[in-house]
């Protein structure tokens, strides 16, 4: 099974189908070269002053030589616009909508995989939520935003198409793992059920992604959201994003005392 590839001007709903039988899609000039650049103009700082080691533990679940950021919602305004991408909302709603009453953002982080590091281990990012047997029911939709050209040579994403539905027992060939190849601008979604890696950069470039991914409302989210984006700095950020992050209640889950958390801020 290959990557289905599609072009933003394409139908949604052709995409949306695509991802549920794939498990996974290419969607490219999801956004203009233009607006990379100024995401990356205001992670710049974050980046530069961020850790990086040369030292890699094969062992390690992240490789060495490849710089992260998190917090993104409150450190770059205009990635917002990638978290509310109608295409990726549209994911979410058709694959998430049915077990939950709303879906909030998971993670926001920024990833510059560098020169010679090495392959990561194939894993899923609803890994974390062992109560549930394989195959999931749909727990997370992940979407990772090409900033530089993604290429097999510089560690494009590695996913396994149609994996979101194997069963526990059954372990990707060789011949079954795909590089999400893909130019500046585009955007690789997967479900959350899908095997997926960060490829091996054999190159002497920096490839640069942006990773948001977004669950169930009632699942405990991977990033800590209302850390990185507290109630201060959440009021001054416009309501979808706070709806986002996952401020609103869910049914009777998340409510919490207004003028406590005035009061910490």
């Amino acid at each position: 099974m290959q990557i289905p590839r599609f072009d933003a001007r394409d139908s949604i709903e052709e995409m949306s189908h695509a991802l549920d039988e794939a498990g996974c899609v290419v969607v490219e000039g999801a956004q203009s070269e233009e607006h990379a650049e100024l995401v990356k103009s205001e992670l710049a700082d974050a980046m530069s002053a961020t850790f990086y080691s040369d030292e890699d533990n094969p062992e390690d679940f992240y490789p060495a030589k490849t710089r992260r950021v998190s917090a993104l919602m409150a450190r770059a305004p205009s990635s917002h616009q990638l978290a509310l991408d109608p295409a990726v909302t549209r994911f979410c709603e058709d694959h998430l909508g049915p077990n939950c009453e709303r879906f909030h953002l998971h993670v926001s982080a920024a990833l510059e995989v560098g020169p010679g590091a090495r392959e990561q281990i194939l894993h899923r990012e609803e890994d974390p939520f062992r109560f549930f047997p394989l195959p999931k029911p749909y727990l997370v939709i992940a979407a990772m935003w090409a900033m530089t050209d993604f290429k097999k040579e510089n560690g494009a994403t590695l996913v396994v198409p149609g994996s979101h539905k194997w069963s526990s027992d059954r372990k990707a060939t060789p011949e079954e793992v795909q590089v999400a190849e893909m130019p500046k601008g585009s955007v690789l979604v997967w479900m959350g059920g899908t095997l997926h890696a960060a490829g091996a950069n054999t190159s002497d470039e920096w490839r640069y992604g942006i990773i948001l991914s977004y669950s169930l409302g009632w699942l405990r989210q991977e990033e800590n959201m209302y850390l990185d984006l507290p109630f201060r700095l959440a009021q001054e950020q416009p309501k979808d994003i706070r709806d986002l992050v996952g401020y609103p209640m869910h049914g009777s889950l998340g409510f919490f005392d207004k003028k406590i958390a005035e009061a910490q801020s």
